[in-house]
């Protein structure tokens, strides 16, 4: 078993995966890192955890779109990216939601 260090936000963590995966597992944090990078662009920056669940929730959703969208995405020659207006309205979409959850957590 093969143990990568990663960086997100600033933080090093050291993960263990299957030989030959360390690449992946790099590649995989640095699109965590995007997320964060995205969400402290906007003004979402309020703590390590709730940075962290904001971007698990940013690619939650990108996900759940993906699979929605899988059939008519088979059909295009080229995936089409999300316009950055786009991206950044589903930011703060997802973030407002994630405020609303956290808010009725702490009301519970």
């Amino acid at each position: 078993m093969a143990h990568v260090t990663i960086r997100v936000n600033g933080y090093a963590y050291t993960v263990g995966c299957e030989d030959g995966q360390e690449q992946h597992l790099t590649q995989m944090a640095a699109e965590i890192e995007q997320r964060i990078t995205s969400i402290k662009a906007i003004g979402g920056q309020s703590g390590e955890a709730r940075l962290l669940m904001l971007a698990a929730l940013l690619l939650a959703d990108e996900l759940h779109d993906q699979r929605n969208n899988a059939a008519p995405k088979l059909l295009e020659a080229e995936p089409v990216k999300p316009e950055t207006g786009e991206r950044r309205a589903r930011l703060r979409r997802v973030a407002a939601r994630a405020e609303e959850i956290a808010a009725d957590l702490l009301d519970s």
